[in-house]
């Protein structure tokens, strides 16, 4: 998370003297050429794909910057932009909206809702009709309708009128104590509105309910409960009236619709608490679920569970793909989804039959007391995962024999077993890939022409425990059991952190005042989610034991006026990323790859690394690859486009057929974003958002840099 409170006007910086295609202030005539990236992930399939070919593979060594747009915000981005009509709609970091000419940057309009956003926002949403035209955009727990033409909010959209919706409320729980964020982008079904929402991973948390609400009005149409309530399906999965304590099964990462079958696909994530679960025994339908719903009504139409009472954080992590393949000479309508785990699951959509076999196998049982693993978990026969799937020996790092010494006396007291193994208390177990994938956010894209799947993955290694709450930490209502329950499974027992994904509290009140810890606390911050579950006390008596070590101890004896969050027997001792004394990853490259797999097989057609860290490539070790965030995108020009990865701020295009680097450039931050593509008179630009934020040594921002190829 970032703490910067840096609120400033956007300014534009545009520098394309030589390339061509200037609409009129967003409203091209229409005999203008003009292709547009409408909706996040550019297609509503969700796989990433362009049509357009002007930039190709004989070409694209020509592509200079077109137009830049600094938000002159620092933060980062994970915004993917979307373009109608000339326009190009984006966010800044704080989470204010703007539209811009898309054939030269210029601003055309700026919304400032007053809230700070402090979440990651990663996209937007357009629908029209007849002459109405909306931006549909989330900013913090609220959902804005904004005039697409002139960025002023839709009077008479809301509850209120006032042109939005809280998220925070038709959760049938009190408002006020509800932690809810939108971080993806809303999905358009005829005149519906579909959302999910980011929750808290510690108890208590939101119901992660699925939600559609009439886009005109911003009333509610229907809902689907992620925890069935008595006499739903899947209420059996839970223990009896689990629902009315547990929370989360959520939709963060997106969805998709298939518009002709009236069907949205719905990812989740896990249940609430994230790594002990004695209260929900049981497989917790439909936590890590794909659904197939009734877009128009909700309704269940079929679901695939991909982890049966998850204890490893394992959500589905990305929006599916939607694709046509072929078997036995027939094409068949196809939903694709990645997983943290590494692994591609392949359904027909129309009934969620597997494509490719699934095979159940027996895993571990849990050693911990009260808790009740699943006894067996569900993989694909095919593809073959695409991120390895157990430490051993052999691969931890050789960068250096000392390092490799090292690496090898922490493996050594650590439990490496591979999937699906259980947390035991007291002992780190190995989770590989680690809680960030395999897959993330930025989802993967499709050729439809080839079938074949793009990914890009993280390779590392993390770690975890479990530990008994000692009986100051039993104390519900202290500030130190508060820390325990709420903050420890992030930032550990010893408040170390695990940076830079995860950043330590010691010495926090060094680097911010109270106000801005107190404002963390309430509203999050970057992967952080907000408290406002938490009373104005415990937040103080948590703010005190944040920053005063020797009142610490006292801490653990003080009892606040309001009730505790739920407590639980067992606390999770923090994510640990096993990164060696230097700081890179303590295992064997690759740290993060770029796949392509044909799905009509289940073929990997290339696989290579993906990113490096300047300062060891300049010592001779190059081709490492890295973490990455955010995805990739397609064309018909036979090309891959990607940023994503977190150190070398490079952004690439690929051969998408080899594999083969053919053009990179620096971007001014990281590229921690999926680009788009669009065409405006002609002339075919490529955008991606720059902003970092993933590297503790390098600065962050907000910058979108759109390229053309050079005349």
């Amino acid at each position: 998370m970032r703490f910067a409170a840096i609120i400033l006007a956007i300014a534009i910086a545009v520098s394309a003297p030589a390339i061509d295609g200037t609409p009129s202030a967003g409203k091209p005539s229409d005999k203008e050429l003009t292709r547009d990236w409408p909706v996040y992930g550019g297609t509503p399939e969700n796989n990433h794909y362009s049509s357009l070919s002007q930039i190709n593979r004989q070409n694209v060594n020509r592509l200079q910057v077109a137009w830049r747009f600094d938000t002159e915000e620092s933060g980062g981005l994970q915004t993917s932009p979307i373009v109608v009509d000339g326009v190009l709609y984006g966010l800044t970091p704080s989470q204010k909206v703007f539209a811009l000419n898309a054939a030269t940057g210029q601003l055309i309009w700026k919304f400032d809702s007053g809230i700070h956003g402090t979440q990651p926002d990663r996209g937007l949403t357009y629908w029209s009709s007849g002459s109405d035209r909306r931006i549909l955009v989330g900013v913090m727990n609220f959902v804005y309708a904004l005039d697409a033409s002139t960025g002023k909010t839709i009077v008479g959209f809301g509850k209120n009128g006032d042109g939005r919706i809280d998220l925070r409320e038709d959760l049938d729980r009190d408002p006020a104590a509800q932690s809810i964020y939108m971080t993806s982008p809303a999905v358009i079904y005829k005149d519906l509105m579909i959302v999910g929402g980011r929750e808290a991973e510690t108890l208590p948390a939101s119901y992660g309910d699925v939600r559609a609400y009439d886009v005109r009005t911003g009333k509610l149409r229907w809902k689907f409960h992620t925890i069935p309530r008595p006499g739903e399906l899947g209420y059996e999965t839970w223990p009896k009236d689990a629902w009315k304590s547990s929370g989360a099964a959520n939709n963060w990462a997106g969805m998709t619709v298939d518009a002709a079958r009236g069907i949205v696909y719905v990812p989740t994530g896990s249940a609430a608490f994230d790594f002990y679960g004695a209260d929900r025994l049981g497989d917790d339908l439909f936590a890590d679920s794909l659904i197939a719903l009734n877009a128009g009504t909700g309704e269940r139409i079929w679901h695939f569970q991909g982890v049966r009472h998850d204890l490893w954080d394992r959500d589905f992590p990305a929006p599916p793909v939607l694709l046509t393949l072929e078997r036995d000479g027939k094409k068949i309508d196809a939903v694709a989804q990645t997983t943290k785990q590494g692994f591609v699951f392949v359904f027909d959509r129309t009934n969620g039959k597997p494509l490719f076999p699934i095979e159940c196998r027996n895993y571990p049982p849990s050693d911990v007391p009260g808790e009740v693993a699943a006894s067996q978990q569900c993989i694909p026969a095919r593809p073959a995962p695409f991120a390895r799937q157990m430490l051993t020996e052999n691969l931890l790092s050789e960068r250096t024999p000392e390092v490799h010494q090292w690496a090898l006396q922490k493996f050594r007291t650590f439990r490496s077993e591979g999937q699906f193994v259980p947390f035991g208390v007291g002992k780190d177990t190995v989770i590989f890939p680690g809680f960030d994938g395999g897959a993330e956010w930025g989802g993967a894209a499709a050729d439809p022409e080839t079938g074949i799947l793009y990914v890009n993955a993280n390779d590392l290694p993390w770690t975890g425990a479990l530990a008994d709450n000692t009986p100051s930490e039993n104390k519900e209502n202290s500030p130190h059991a508060l820390y325990m329950s709420q903050c420890a499974v992030c930032h550990g027992e010893k408040m170390a952190g695990s940076p830079p994904s995860i950043p330590g509290l010691v010495g926090v009140s060094e680097r911010l005042t109270g106000a801005e810890i107190i404002a963390t606390i309430r509203n999050g911050k970057g992967r952080m989610p907000g408290f406002s579950n938490l009373a104005d006390d415990q937040i103080a008596g948590l703010l005190g034991y944040l920053t005063n070590p020797a009142a610490k101890e006292v801490a653990k004896e003080i009892v606040t006026s309001e009730p505790a969050p739920l407590a639980i027997k067992y606390h999770f001792t923090g994510y640990h990323k096993f990164l060696d004394p230097d700081g890179y990853p303590a295992v064997a490259p690759p740290w993060g790859t770029l796949n392509a797999i044909n799905l009509n097989t289940g073929e990997y057609a290339w696989k290579i690394p993906l990113g490096e860290y300047p300062e060891l490539a300049a010592q001779g070790l190059k081709n490492t690859g890295t973490e990455n965030y955010g995805g990739p995108l397609v064309t018909a020009g036979g090309l891959l486009f990607i940023g994503a990865t977190n150190f070398d701020k490079e952004f690439r295009a690929f051969d998408k057929t080899t594999g083969a680097l053919l053009w990179e450039t620096t971007l001014p931050f990281s590229g921690n974003a999926t680009p788009a593509t669009y065409e405006i008179n002609g002339v075919q630009f490529v955008v991606i958002a720059a902003g970092g934020g993933k590297d503790l040594k390098s600065k962050s921002g907000g910058v979108y840099v759109a390229f053309a190829l050079k005349k």
